[in-house]
């Protein structure tokens, strides 16, 4: 076999048969895809994995000493069968062979060897003993592995992310054929290794898989890492300069427009942040080249009011804007909230007003017909909707602007479908997020895009105090939270009581975020029996709503107009209410299993309470036991209403996939080793070199390799989430 020179090269090449054995068990066909199969940890000659830390199910691979081997008997048949007892020196493990399994382990397993066991845990418990089982595991003797002694004693052995009938011993040999044979061109640029200390791409790859030390390890990974977020930032930027080269028509300010009379007649004063940003997107708008603006702030720091400025400035130049909201309750939400600011302004027919429309699937087929002719004809320079705006016969005048709430909630190919009605150039596009995002998460995930902050709250905005109720220690605290609203109520004010679930055991996108901390916890609780048991209980006097996303959206928006008039005390719902809701007298809201939230939606959740002059408060009731990571989480959002803060932590507690939106594109995150948070200077150092690099040589010509490798980037779907976005 001759040597292998490029990273896409088919592994069934190179390995044979074991090519199979890894795509069908862990999706790996291409000599880079198993490079890039990073070890999960690595174990030492007498470093014992600790048995106590394996849990049920799992696919695992452990490495311990045989303490003794005997034959037991069938209980239910003749025969015996071979219990291998191993050990890490505190706990067992239990090795169960049955047949002819039994008797080749039993020439080989014998009492002071010391293996890697690979299998699926089993774990059965009783009251007095936890008894920690592998059925039939595959093993591998280190005595038999393949290295001299020498090598071994002192050389930590990988140990990879493995699968059912793949062991790590396995993917461990597989890596070593490939890197024996590896001979590739190193895609960074020698100047940039140079100036960061990098050690070249091969040695890297041979550290991380075949350390001869623990010393081996971190300039590894250091290399590796740099090159995931330097070919990342290649890919944002690249995108950011061919933005730059798009036509858009410009959409200049003009004196004595509709933008100054609103801003004539606004009730509030603009914070300096609003009328920063505000200056900041009137001059991208001006431009002939589309914005893409992410405009990101706390809770209720007003950024509809930033959006709905930057829509009459479109609007004033002649264009449309559009708004894309993610579910119709926030649809209708804005619909009202930015009809009910512009006044007379919303009706088009005094001086300078445009209409403002709404489209939503739901609508009936007159309301819908007319919605679709404003936008078609121009009379409707606002049109706000949900997904129903993508459709293929909704069109638009001239649209200059669309404004996405909540990106993270479209798919790549809604946002595209909505930016390509434009019939002269491309749109300006503001994104909006009410979760605030860390620094280098901005700068990994929106690099492309320009970011503004809103971080300062609008005067007169109460504070929200937030307390956990820990129900299950001290039942009489959720008694004291049903007095807490009775009270509000009493005062002429009104409260939320929030549910991970409908009822009535529905699933889809209303559930309660998995944590994964205890499967046998009790069902997450509803809405309808919430409501239930506080209307018999103890609210029974009180006028109680329900809101969620399987009412029709006709009694949704009902309920919510209800509420917003007063004639609701208490609106128990799910999480429809998370953003968009603003009822000024709402003062206090109770989350019920608040533990099954993530902490972005617990903030975005308390944000709905405290939204006018009246002081706001959360409580969090949770039956998660003090000390556990659930009431850590908690007690995090408790402790502060800083949103970046509570950001970070959010981030630490959630798989980097997923804030990288690997779940838009349907594959797996890219990153593999770099951590936003821990490797924030080397995000910035890797954007900085990628920005010097394409500055002068923007097309890579001059670095031909590591043009292939950002075009394998840029070939996978989520990759056309950056191009898109």
């Amino acid at each position: 076999m001759g040597a292998v020179t490029r990273f896409d090269e088919p592994l069934t090449r190179v390995l044979g048969r074991t090519a199979a054995s890894l795509e069908s068990a862990l999706g790996i066909r291409t000599v880079g895809e198993l490079l890039r199969h990073y070890p999960r940890r690595y174990a030492q000659r007498g470093e014992l994995t600790p048995i106590a830390s394996l849990r049920h199910g799992e696919h695992v691979t452990v490495v311990g000493r045989v303490s003794s081997v005997m034959r037991r008997p069938m209980k239910n048949r003749r025969g015996t069968w071979l219990d291998v007892v191993v050990t890490d020196g505190t706990d067992k493990l239990h090795l169960a062979f049955f047949g002819k399994g039994g008797h080749a382990a039993e020439q080989r397993l014998t009492p002071g060897t010391e293996a890697m066991f690979a299998g699926k845990v089993d774990v059965f418990t009783t009251p007095r003993t936890r008894r920690v089982t592998l059925t039939h595991p595959e093993y591998e003797l280190f005595d038999e592995s393949g290295e001299t002694a020498e090598e071994f004693a002192a050389a930590p052995v990988p140990i990879y992310p493995s699968a059912q009938g793949l062991a790590s011993w396995k993917i461990r040999r597989a890596v070593r054929t490939v890197l024996d044979v590896l001979s590739v061109d190193d895609p960074l640029p020698a100047e940039v290794r140079g100036r960061q200390g990098l050690v070249t791409l091969e040695e890297a790859l041979r550290r991380i898989h075949r350390p001869a030390s623990q010393a081996d390890i971190a300039p590894a990974r250091r290399r590796l890492a740099f090159d995931e977020a330097f070919l990342l930032q290649l890919a944002l930027l690249k995108r950011r300069m061919t933005a730059s080269e798009w036509a858009a028509k410009p959409r200049p300010p003009r004196d004595g427009g509709l933008l100054s009379e609103f801003d004539k007649r606004l009730p509030f004063e603009l914070t300096e942040g609003q009328r920063k940003v505000g200056e900041e997107i009137a001059a991208d708008l001006a431009r002939p080249h589309p914005m893409h603006r992410l405009l990101q702030g706390e809770v209720g720091a007003g950024k509809t009011v930033v959006a709905l400025r930057a829509m009459l400035q479109v609007v004033d130049a002649g264009g449309q804007a559009a708004l894309l909201a993610p579910t119709e309750v926030l649809a209708q939400q804005h619909h009202r909230s930015i009809t009910n600011l512009l006044g007379d302004l919303a009706t088009g027919g005094v001086f300078g007003g445009t209409s403002v429309v709404l489209l939503t699937g739901s609508m009936g087929a007159a309301a819908r017909r007319n919605a679709l002719l404003a936008a078609a004809s121009g009379q409707a320079g606002i049109v706000i909707g949900t997904h129903a705006l993508l459709q293929e016969q909704v069109q638009f005048a001239d649209l200059g602007l669309v404004v996405v709430d909540e990106q993270h909630r479209f798919g790549v190919e809604q946002r595209d479908a909505l930016r390509m009605k434009a019939r002269e150039g491309r749109p300006h596009v503001l994104v909006m997020t009410a979760t605030p995002i860390p620094r280098t998460v901005a700068m990994t995930v929106f690099g492309d895009l320009e970011v503004s902050t809103l971080a300062q709250l609008p005067s007169g905005r109460a504070p929200i105090a937030t307390h956990v109720v820990p129900a299950a220690e001290k039942p009489h605290y959720l008694e004291r939270a049903w007095e807490r609203i009775r009270e509000e109520v009493a005062l002429g004010r009104q409260a939320y009581v929030v549910c991970p679930r409908i009822g009535d055991q529905e699933g889809g996108a209303e559930e309660e975020q998995a944590t994964g901390e205890d499967e046998e916890r009790r069902p997450p609780l509803a809405v309808l029996d919430v409501a239930r048991m506080l209307g018999e209980g103890p609210l029974r006097d009180l006028r109680i709503g329900t809101l969620h996303g399987a009412l029709p959206p006709e009694e949704k928006d009902a309920v919510m107009r209800a509420f917003s008039r007063g004639e609701i005390d208490v609106l128990v719902a799910t999480t429809v209410i998370e953003v968009g809701v603003d009822v000024p007298n709402a003062s206090v809201m109770v989350i019920m299993d608040a533990d099954r939230f993530g902490v972005s939606q617990l903030h975005q959740l308390r944000g709905r309470v405290g939204r006018g002059r009246l002081p706001g408060l959360c409580l969090l009731v949770t039956e998660a036991p003090a000390g556990t990571p659930a009431r850590r989480r908690l007690d995090a959002v408790a402790a502060t209403l800083d949103g970046f803060e509570l950001s970070r932590v959010d981030l630490e507690q959630r798989r980097e996939g997923d804030i990288l939106g690997a779940a838009q594109s349907g594959r797996k995150s890219s990153l593999k080793l770099l951590q936003l948070l821990r490797d924030e200077d080397l995000i910035e150092t890797a954007r900085a070199e990628a920005a010097e690099l394409l500055s002068r040589d923007p097309e890579l010509a001059g670095h031909p390799a590591l043009r292939a490798e950002l075009d394998a980037l840029l070939a996978d779907d989520r990759a056309r989430f950056l191009e898109k976005g």
